[in-house]
């Protein structure tokens, strides 16, 4: 199938603490910081992976009331080593609401579940091919 000439490039969330935010999801998740953009009416921080879907981190500083914590929002990862992962979430102190373990009905997916600082679900997914890899002991 040929891929869309259309492309998700990023998905925003407002987040209460801008630099908690972007301390979390580039030294625990592992993304870059790539922009950065001082609007009017809000500050945006925009993290990725390189040439992958972004995350805007938006803080908004015009006074409006902003609802910023446990909104139902998933952002999903695909990530080699979930258990790692998850780990590297319950050391920052954050909430871990599914381990990373095998869910039935997705092959041998491994799927973890935690909040980041604002509440949001982070879902990690780690393929059957990772998890395979990661299982076999080295060829020496």
């Amino acid at each position: 199938m040929q891929r869309s000439p259309n492309a998700m490039a990023a998905v925003g969330i407002g987040v209460s603490d801008m630099k908690r935010s972007v301390d979390f999801y580039t030294r625990v998740m592992g993304m870059k910081e790539m922009q950065k953009f001082d609007l009017p009416h809000m500050k945006e921080v925009v993290v990725g992976y390189e040439g992958r879907t972004a995350v805007v981190l938006m803080h908004y500083i015009d006074g409006s009331v902003q609802h910023y914590t446990n909104n139902p929002v998933k952002l999903v990862f695909t990530v080699p080593d979930a258990k790692t992962m998850i780990e590297g979430i319950r050391k920052d102190g954050l909430e871990i609401t599914r381990e990373a373990e095998a869910y039935p009905g997705m092959g041998g997916t491994i799927i973890a579940l935690a909040k980041d600082p604002d509440g949001y679900v982070i879902e990690l997914m780690q393929p059957v091919v990772a998890a395979a890899a990661k299982a076999e002991p080295e060829k020496v």
